[in-house]
């Protein structure tokens, strides 16, 4: 069960950086690296979710 409560925190936490995302592209002030920062971030835990998910199915 502690894998399945990890995958959903994870899942949260890309959630939420997505929102960040959409948040920082409509803001005209937000520095174009802090977008990619965060863009490389969701990509980590997206990767990372999916390992995980395969993990679990094996």
């Amino acid at each position: 069960m502690a894998m399945a409560s990890h995958l959903a925190e994870l899942e949260l936490k890309h959630r939420n950086l997505d929102e960040q995302i959409e948040k920082a592209v409509a803001s005209p002030g937000v520095d174009d690296a802090q977008i990619r920062r965060l863009k490389a971030e969701k990509l980590k835990l997206k990767d990372e979710l999916e390992r995980l998910s395969k993990a679990t199915r094996h």
